[in-house]
C-alpha cells in the first residue's frame, strides 16, 4: 500500500509518503527543495557518482525508523553534499533539516 499525506511541520507544508514493501516500509518527507528518508534508500550515490552529484540533490537519511513521526524526530545519519549548502548536518533531526529548506 502507498500512503501520501500532507504534513505540517511548525506551520510549513511537506508531503509524507509511506510505501509498504515486503518486510520493510519506505518513508519519505519532502518539499520542492529536498527530502528526508529512511535507510531503505541510498544517499551516498548522490555524492559518489559525478553525473548524480551535478544534480545537487538535497537529501538526508535516518536509520531505524518505522513511522513518519519517527523519521521527523530521528537524527540524520547521512546527508548529501548539496544539503550542507542549506545548513544540514549529520546528527540533526529530520524536523530541523526540513525547516531549513522550508
Amino acid at each position: 500500500m502507498i500512503t501520501i499525506n500532507p504534513l505540517e511541520v511548525d506551520g510549513m507544508m511537506f508531503t509524507a509518503v509511506s510505501v509498504e514493501l515486503p518486510k520493510t516500509t519506505l518513508l519519505t518527507i519532502s518539499n520542492d527543495t529536498g527530502y528526508i528518508m529512511c535507510a531503505a534508500l541510498d544517499v551516498d550515490i548522490f555524492n559518489e557518482i559525478p553525473k548524480l552529484k551535478e544534480r545537487h540533490v538535497v537529501a538526508g537519511r535516518a536509520m531505524g525508523v518505522r513511522t513518519i513521526d519517527e523519521l521527523l524526530h530521528a537524527p540524520l545519519e547521512k546527508i548529501t553534499d548539496a544539503s550542507k549548502e542549506h545548513g544540514w548536518e549529520v546528527g540533526m533531526t529530520g524536523k530541523d533539516a526540513l525547516l531549513k529548506i522550508s
